[in-house]
């Protein structure tokens, strides 16, 4: 398929000279490590038509220009539905990528079960740019509570900002409420245990100086960062899967993946994130232990 491209020269990223055409090519060479995470998935794209320091565009509907070999899905909501894109070809991306659509945000269920999410994800926020420790301390505490308590299996990666994202991969088995009041349950038990370092209050005001553990994205229609993802920021940071022993090491840093490094990386050490489908669990055992421990004084 031939995907018609425009104005390659057009400076994306001005403080580090990264144009269309880069983030065409990024998205073209990347395409056999992104698709399988945003495979039957509808996407929300953020576009920057005249780069990051223009203005955000967030993309729902696919638009009535996009051609028709470019798939995609109609999503229920309340009052009507959206028509969202679903990525299965290196070519999608590449249009997308035309589209000025930086970012790509994926749904955490697969069309065919969009009301039974097959992953969970905890955001870990800190409430400065300066507490990216804290922000792995307490990832590796939450495996610890996930992995080594509830029986689950946790995977990780950088937002590309400043925080952490630890996903679970599930058995699509539960709706959405569900799903979220475990995490909710969770997180909760690890808020417990570091009352003075974490919090799950959403008001920025309330939290102090507390970690945020957001688990909001789990609902209906909500997305999350792909991985892979180029975000819209200096430095054109990538959202990057990581092991856990590079959490555990003090030299990460937030944004130390970018465009112009992921390519190498995966070459190196291959995606980290590669056998995340063979360790899908229900949440019945999960719950049942995550009751006995809440039931437990701190």
């Amino acid at each position: 398929m031939t995907v018609q491209l425009s104005h390659l020269d057009k400076v994306f990223f001005p403080d580090d000279g990264i144009t269309k055409g880069d983030l065409v090519s990024y998205y073209r060479e990347m395409a056999p490590a992104i698709l399988g995470y945003l495979r039957d998935r509808p996407l929300t794209l953020d576009r920057y038509p005249d780069g990051i320091a223009g203005q955000r565009i967030v993309q729902k509907n696919a638009g009535k220009h996009f051609p028709d070999w470019i798939r995609t899905t109609e999503v229920a909501k309340q009052g009507g539905a959206v028509r969202h894109v679903l990525a299965e070809r290196p070519d999608t991306l590449v249009y997308l990528a035309n589209q000025a659509a930086i970012e790509l945000h994926i749904f955490l269920s697969r069309v065919g079960a969009l009301d039974r999410p097959d992953q969970l994800v905890f955001d870990l926020d800190p409430p400065s740019d300066d507490r990216f420790d804290d922000v792995c301390r307490h990832a590796l505490h939450l495996r610890g509570l996930l992995e080594g308590e509830l029986g689950l299996t946790a995977y990780v990666k950088t937002t590309g900002g400043r925080g952490l994202h630890v996903h679970v991969p599930l058995r699509p088995e539960e709706d959405f409420d569900a799903v979220r009041g475990f995490a909710r349950d969770a997180a909760g038990l690890l808020a417990a245990r570091y009352p003075d370092e974490l919090t799950l209050e959403q008001r920025k005001e309330q939290r102090g100086d507390r970690l945020y553990l957001d688990i909001m994205r789990n609902a209906y229609a909500q997305t999350v960062v792909a991985p892979y993802t180029v975000r819209a920021r200096p430095g054109a940071t990538v959202a990057t899967p990581l092991r856990w022993d590079e959490v555990a090491d003090p030299g990460l840093r937030p944004r130390q993946f970018t465009v112009g490094s992921i390519a190498a990386r995966l070459e190196d050490s291959g995606d980290p994130w590669r056998t995340m489908t063979r360790h899908r669990r229900g949440l019945a055992a999960a719950r049942r232990r995550l009751a006995a421990l809440s039931a437990t004084p701190v």
